[in-house]
């Protein structure tokens, strides 16, 4: 929560998940109590108020010879220093597997978010009807609190709890029995859903990484953290078994065991001597307990003693544990610029339109505004084909080194792709932060390694490139200091011609391949409000490669025999929708006036626009873009009264839409895109047959001007 104490050095946090759900309110969110997002950490937010640079990516195996983390479905992470806190994983054992006859019915507690959308799966009356009563088993307080908040869940279910009855305090059975759950013997066959909350051992992938561990894959550490034999990984919480105190695997001792763990992370960088620590022999724990729809109650047990349960022991539990939430919610005293908004990054980061334009001018170069191409055409030959080449980068997007490498060439790609050819080569310019050696090494790997995850599926390499140390000084975090810009070669077969902008014929319908809308969401998380599945959802569409779609297009130039089947194309990026549009539609009508041919316009179909998770709800609530207010420029191409050049007729639901509507559709149409869509033009019937094979999305249509 200071973070301006924070070593001077990279940071990451590698995650499963980019939000965690806070153990202790997860029975509270079953019942219903909770909402998700407030029983859940934004690891997004609090690792860029923080500092911290995120990676969200499941650990396979440690390699401890090598210093790396091997993750899935992506390079592997090279550390100095390495902190577990990894949590634990459900134990089973073979007596518990036997008496569950129906495994595909069966969930373990842990990973919460895994346990959370299968418990959703029952929540249907018709499942309830189909299936045996739901079974938790377990005999402790993570059994206990499960199964009242599932009775809080389901008041007719036929709920059960298998469990050793001995091991239970009397009180718990008085309540359990007032809530009518069942309670079976653990030998008892199940042949319904089962809720798995049998104990706990952390993940196994740490004893097999060579871990000192003991049966339940505990790491052994000394009393100051550090694994036994090694000088450079720690372990607390869950995973780790501390010294000769071994406290259980608890939140409460996890959490108490962060400030002695922080400042021997500090000592062990500035090489002191580290600290031992003793933990509190017992911890108090707060138990809810929920009866149909009655008000909640809770026990206290501290060590062996039990009180309760009442409603005042339900009180302290619910305000502690808010309390505990509202330090991840609440970040004014790490961020003292809340209100001013940073600049965006990505291509939001991208020069106005109207100074670049001016520039071009006064140097002039005013063909490349005035006819401004994705891609140039640096050779034409009549046996080997088209040559092209385009260049594109920006500032870091995100502060995981191999997804903003990733992000960034596929952006500089679609330059090639909306001139219908293919990706052949790239060389790119990098500028790592100025940091020691090591840390500059692993941050290029991981940029590398990045642009080559997105050339390669394209059967496209990295022929070479160039790497500067910046001379700026450090962002707080050390990977949003990185800057990459790549030149992208691309190729297209002699018998294909390259699309262009200025293609738009009258009658053509416009087709956008997917949402828009990533300015405002980023903006947004910038200033710490934009929901993190927001931003998971667009992250998770951007990383995505849109090359297959232009493979498919030019499939169907071939199977058609229609090399002129695509009339127009361009990437919506940096200027928003209407920004790329309006060159579209200047580029065209400037051939045509040479022509002298009717100017042509644009009919936007305002709520066909598809978007991302969130934007709606975003816009509503005043966010934008740092590039968006230049970019309002080119409203004033909408329902222009000027006959003299093309426009773009904005056309709501219906002639009656509320005026707010349509000033929403008007921010969606100036907000700049990071790795955004790509716009064609083409004839009705070819448009009919894009929408129904692949996911295109028609959004207007070309008409003349009157």
């Amino acid at each position: 929560m200071n973070p301006q104490l924070r070593p001077k050095c990279l940071i990451t946090l590698i995650n499963r998940e980019s939000s965690t759900i806070y153990s202790g309110m997860f029975p509270g969110l079953i019942s219903g109590l909770y909402q998700l997002d407030k029983a859940s950490i934004d690891l997004r937010l609090l690792a860029d108020r923080a500092g911290v640079s995120l990676v969200v990516g499941e650990i396979e195996t440690l390699d401890l010879s090598q210093n790396r983390l091997f993750l899935q479905r992506r390079p592997s992470i090279e550390f100095s220093r390495l902190s577990l806190d990894v949590g634990s994983e459900t134990f089973v054992d073979d007596s518990i597997s036997q008496v569950i006859k129906n495994k595909s019915l069966s969930s373990p507690i842990r990973p919460f978010e895994k346990c959370l959308k299968w418990i959703n799966c029952f929540d249907n009356s018709y499942i309830e009807e189909k299936h045996d009563p739901f079974t938790v088993i377990g005999s402790g307080l993570a059994a206990l609190e499960m199964v009242f908040a599932l009775r809080r869940r389901w008041p007719s279910r036929l709920l059960r709890l298998q469990a050793y009855e001995e091991k239970l305090n009397l009180s718990f059975r008085q309540q359990l029995s007032l809530a009518k759950i069942q309670i079976t013997h653990p030998s008892s066959p199940i042949l319904g859903p089962v809720l798995l909350c049998t104990g706990s051992q952390a993940p196994k992938w740490l004893k097999k990484s060579g871990l000192d561990a003991n049966d339940f894959g505990r790491v052994k550490t000394n009393s100051n953290f550090l694994v036994r034999g090694r000088c450079d990984v720690f372990a607390v919480g869950d995973c780790g078994l501390l010294g000769k105190s071994k406290p259980p695997p608890s939140g409460v001792w996890a959490v108490r065991a962060a400030v002695p763990l922080a400042k021997n992370i500090e000592r062990s960088l500035s090489k002191q001597s580290l600290l031992s620590w003793k933990p509190q022999k017992y911890a108090l724990h707060l138990v809810g307990t929920h009866r149909e729809q009655s008000s909640p109650i809770a026990w206290m047990l501290w060590g062996p003693f039990i009180f309760g349960p009442c409603r005042l022991f339900w009180e302290w539990k619910k305000k502690l544990d808010r309390g505990f939430m509202d330090k991840f919610i609440n970040f004014e005293e790490m961020n003292e610029s809340k209100d001013k908004q940073l600049p965006c990054r990505g291509c939001a980061a991208k020069m106005p339109f109207q100074p670049l334009q001016k520039a071009l001018r006064e140097a002039e170069l005013s063909v490349l505004s005035d006819y401004p191409e994705d891609a140039a055409l640096v050779r034409t030959s009549q046996d080997e084909g088209l040559w092209l080449q385009s260049v594109d980068g920006f500032p870091a997007l995100v502060s995981d080194p191999w997804l903003n490498a990733r992000l960034t060439t596929l952006h500089a790609c679609s330059d090639i792709w909306a001139r219908g050819a293919y990706v052949s080569s790239a060389q790119p310019v990098i500028t790592i932060p100025s940091v020691g050696g090591f840390l500059q090494k692993e941050i290029l790997t991981q940029c590398l390694l990045g642009i080559k995850s997105a050339l390669k599926p394209q059967g496209a390499e990295l022929i070479g490139g160039h790497t500067y140390e910046s001379r700026s000084a450090l962002d707080q975090n050390i990977n949003l200091g990185i800057q990459i810009s790549l030149s992208i070669n691309g190729f297209l077969h002699s018998d294909c011609a390259p699309w262009s902008k200025g293609g738009l014929k009258p009658g053509d319908s416009i087709l956008l391949s997917r949402g828009i809308g990533s300015g405002v969401i980023f903006a947004a998380a910038m200033q710490g409000t934009s929901s993190v599945s927001y931003v998971d959802s667009a992250l998770l569409t951007l990383s995505e490669s849109q090359h297959e779609l232009i493979e498919k297009l030019q499939r169907k130039v071939i199977e058609t025999s229609n090399p002129n089947l695509i009339h127009a194309c361009t990437d919506v990026t940096g200027f928003g929708l209407i920004g790329h549009l309006s060159e579209m539609i200047n580029a065209t009508n400037l051939t045509r006036l040479k022509a002298k041919l009717p100017l042509i316009k644009v009919d936007i179909f305002g709520e066909a626009i598809p978007t991302f998770r969130g934007v709606k709800s975003l816009l509503e609530k005043g966010f934008e873009s740092t590039l968006s207010p230049s970019n309002k420029s080119f409203l004033n191409l909408l329902n222009s009264k000027n006959k003299s050049s093309g426009y773009i007729n904005l056309i709501g639901h219906n002639e009656y839409q509320d005026n707010h509507e349509i000033e929403l559709i008007k921010r969606l149409l100036v907000d700049p895109q990071t790795c955004g869509p790509l716009m064609i033009a083409c004839d009705p019937d070819d448009a009919e047959g894009l929408i129904k094979d692949s996911s295109w999305h028609q959004i207007g249509l070309v008409d003349l001007v009157q």
